[in-house]
């Protein structure tokens, strides 16, 4: 009885620990779900491929954005916006979301820009 007691603890000891899952992966808690969000931003560096003048949005968040920083634009500037576009991005934060996991965004141009690389 001693000896199959101490073969069992002995195994039990042995298995390794990156066999373990977190409970969160295992059950389905009820009411727990994924979150989604949704922001606004300005994707800047666009080498003319940005949003053209006539999007205004996009000249004023940026003008805003520049005010935020303490930069003083003079009065009825309108800057020129070809390497600057605005953009939507959403993602999904899965249910159970760990601190440092990845998570899948999509960025999805809201003005007229013709390409969003290099930004």
């Amino acid at each position: 009885m001693n000896r199959a007691f101490i073969v069992f603890i002995g195994l039990w000891l042995a298995v390794p620990a990156s066999l373990a899952q977190s409970l969160g992966s295992l059950v389905d808690i009820q009411g727990v779900r994924g979150n989604q969000l949704v922001g606004y931003s300005l994707v800047v560096g666009l080498a003319g491929t940005g949003d053209k003048n006539q999007v205004k949005f996009t000249s004023q968040s940026m003008m805003n954005m520049l005010r935020q920083f303490g930069v003083q634009l003079p009065p009825k500037m309108d800057p020129k916006v070809k390497n600057v576009a605005s953009v939507a991005i959403s993602a999904t934060l899965p249910p159970m979301y760990a601190r440092g996991q990845t998570i899948d965004i999509t960025v999805s141009s809201i003005g007229d820009a013709k390409s969003l690389r290099g930004g």
